[in-house]
């Protein structure tokens, strides 16, 4: 998991882990200690932290250095 690009992503974003963690409706502590990997990010979370930045989980995962999502097939 690539820790460093959810904070990025929401430092580039202007936002606050308090306002993530509202976004996501969790504690701003949980949020935190997703970010320093502290903890493990739930899949339906992961995949809540990819839509509010316009990306996808592979992204976020470091399995792929393109931010932009993936065309939803039919």
């Amino acid at each position: 998991m690539e820790y460093k690009r959810i904070r990025n992503l929401r430092e580039d974003s202007d936002l606050t882990q308090q306002q993530m963690a509202d976004k996501l409706f969790i504690n701003r502590r949980t949020y935190s200690s997703y970010e320093k990997g502290v903890r493990g990010i739930p899949v339906e979370t992961l995949g809540n932290i990819a839509d509010i930045f316009g990306t996808s989980v592979d992204y976020l995962m470091g399995r792929t250095d393109v931010k932009k999502p993936y065309s939803r097939g039919k």
